[in-house]
């Protein structure tokens, strides 16, 4: 009441209750309903008609239907007060707001404890609720429902990144890739490759510097970082007389933003390729790369939201499940749902990928993990008389781990199913029950079966190398002698990325250097995220953004 009334006055407005949000059908006892009801005007698909206008829906698209329960223009909607002799204050009639007294209750009433504010002129609308709403914040929510905790869901996914987590977005040093030079020597690099615009630029720079008390011929990492930011984003509103041909007063709209304005409008590709020289992917300023909307992210369970659960280890979520306490009346809905959770969870960690994140994308899973995920998802389903083929399934797995794995596929062979796996690790190789051994080389030199049975039987058997080297007859050399470095190394400084902890390594040049640990101690974190993103930006001018870090010496 008291939001609508404060509204500008003048303003035309609808007072809207939902009926049906984004559902499939042709809604037709829907209509009957509110034709039954006396209204006579709904809001179908963003669209305001008439009862008796309203045409057949499409059943098989998503629908929305609002019923317009008033139309008013805001006036003389506060309330009104007589001040007595006595200063106390009564109210008068106010027939204006009784009407939108009774409108608003017909609202919640008909929508369920839902209303929309519709600006008829601008067609925005405003959601509230009696169920899901802040007096402090302003902030209103519809009904929870499953979908509104899904990026893949419009309903649930940032609105600013559309569910993402990422955007592509300007950055400042790709547009200033240079900080020794000053602003009048072309340090902004999209303006210096405009000539024909590129003196105006300077003439409107000038006038910002000179307002703002900071100098054009000065290099730019001797700005602070106030006239930094007046560079990039502008300075809104505020209005700079600049001389050209005739004096002209205009704004100052920014670097970063002329080139997203550019980026937005353009019908050339030509241009937006250009643009994009100086766009990275970058954290989804909104949602912080969690994909969800604020209002999803604010709902918790001991303390975490759906994003912060998915963002523990496999390891860890298994924890917070286990450890989850709920009051008695919670327990009996969620037991179903928390006794599946626990076993998906206790799958994945049997199989060795406790260390992976619920949230990792399914992308930068190794061949190995990929197929340990699937593997934990056969374990789940009890299935029975199936053939498994698994092809090398050891990858990326640390030899601390695979007890865990072969555990997991002899529990699958033990309950009646067949598992064939193209493999190499001694570990696997000795806990099955038959090999078969091809060989004896590669491409044209191989293709024949040297020898097939037990592993004791392939150990005896003198054709096969495969066996040689299970029975200890043949093994890998250590090497006497280290090759040298030559005195140069690659220094990673204070790395912090995921889960490592300010480390700082050498990685002596010119040397065969083997980073390894346990499962998800941060190796491909140090090496991937970090090592190889650096240098692809320094070398190959890439975008991708390396993971934290201090600094990188000797590239």
């Amino acid at each position: 009441m008291d939001h609508i009334a404060g509204m500008t006055e003048g303003k035309k407005i609808i007072l809207l209750a939902p009926l049906i949000k984004d559902r499939k059908g042709q809604h037709q006892k829907t209509f009957e309903k509110i034709k039954k009801e006396g209204f006579v005007r709904v809001r179908v698909d963003g669209e305001v008609m008439s009862i008796l206008e309203v045409p057949e829906l499409e059943e098989n698209k998503k629908h929305s239907i609002e019923v317009v329960v008033d139309r008013l223009v805001v006036k003389d909607l506060e309330p009104q007060f007589q001040e007595l002799k006595s200063g106390e204050k009564i109210p008068l009639s106010n027939p204006s707001r009784s009407r939108l007294a009774d409108s608003v209750e017909t609202c919640l009433k008909t929508g369920e404890g839902l209303m929309m504010v519709m600006d008829h002129e601008l067609g925005e609308v405003e959601l509230f609720s009696e169920n899901f709403a802040c007096e402090a914040c302003g902030v209103n929510m519809s009904e929870i429902e499953p979908r509104n905790f899904s990026f893949n869901s419009p309903h649930g996914a940032c609105e600013q990144c559309h569910g993402l987590g990422t955007k592509l977005e300007i950055d400042g040093d790709l547009v200033i890739p240079n900080k020794n030079l000053s602003l009048s020597e072309g340090a902004i690099m999209p303006w210096a490759s405009t000539t024909s615009h590129l003196d105006w630029y300077n003439r409107i720079l000038k006038a910002v510097a000179k307002k703002h008390h900071f100098s054009v011929e000065a290099p730019v990492k001797e700005l602070s970082e106030e006239a930094l930011n007046v560079v990039l984003y502008g300075t809104g509103e505020e209005m700079y007389n600049v001389s050209w041909d005739k004096a002209y007063t205009t704004k100052y709209e920014g670097v970063i933003p002329n080139l997203e304005r550019r980026y937005l409008e353009t019908d050339s590709e030509y241009l937006r390729g250009k643009i994009e020289q100086f766009m990275r992917i970058l954290q989804c300023p909104q949602c912080k790369g969690k994909r969800l909307k604020q209002e999803m992210l604010a709902v918790k369970i001991e303390k975490k939201s759906i994003a912060d659960v998915t963002a523990l280890s496999i390891g860890k979520a298994f924890g917070f499940f286990q450890g989850l306490e709920l009051s008695d009346a919670h327990t009996v809905i969620a037991e179903p749902i928390l006794r599946e959770v626990r076993h998906r969870l206790t799958f994945l960690n049997n199989v060795g990928i406790s260390y992976l994140t619920l949230d990792r994308a399914a992308n930068t899973l190794s061949g190995g993990e990929a197929q340990r995920i699937r593997l934990a998802t056969q374990i789940g389903s009890h299935l029975l008389g199936v053939l498994y083929v698994l092809d090398e399934p050891t990858i990326g797995l640390h030899q601390n781990d695979n007890e865990k794995l072969i555990q997991a596929i002899l529990a699958l062979r033990d309950i009646g199913n067949t598992v064939i796996i193209v493999e190499h690790d001694i570990d696997v190789m000795l806990a099955s029950d038959y090999i078969i051994d091809i060989g004896p080389g590669a491409g044209k030199y191989g293709g024949t079966v040297i020898a097939e049975g037990t592993p004791e039987e392939i150990m005896k058997d003198p054709n096969s190398i495969t066996g040689q080297y299970l029975s200890g007859a043949k093994k890998v050399e250590i090497p006497k002698k280290r090759r040298k470095s030559n005195g140069r190394f690659l220094k990673i400084i204070e790395a912090t990325e995921h889960n490592l902890k300010k480390i700082s390594i050498q990685i002596p040049l010119e040397t065969f250097v083997g980073i390894t640990g346990v499962s998800g101690s941060g190796k491909s974190t140090l090496v991937n995220d970090i090592l190889v993103k650096v240098v692809s930006a320094k070398l190959n001018r890439a975008k991708a953004v390396a993971g934290a870090h201090k600094a990188i010496e000797g590239i």
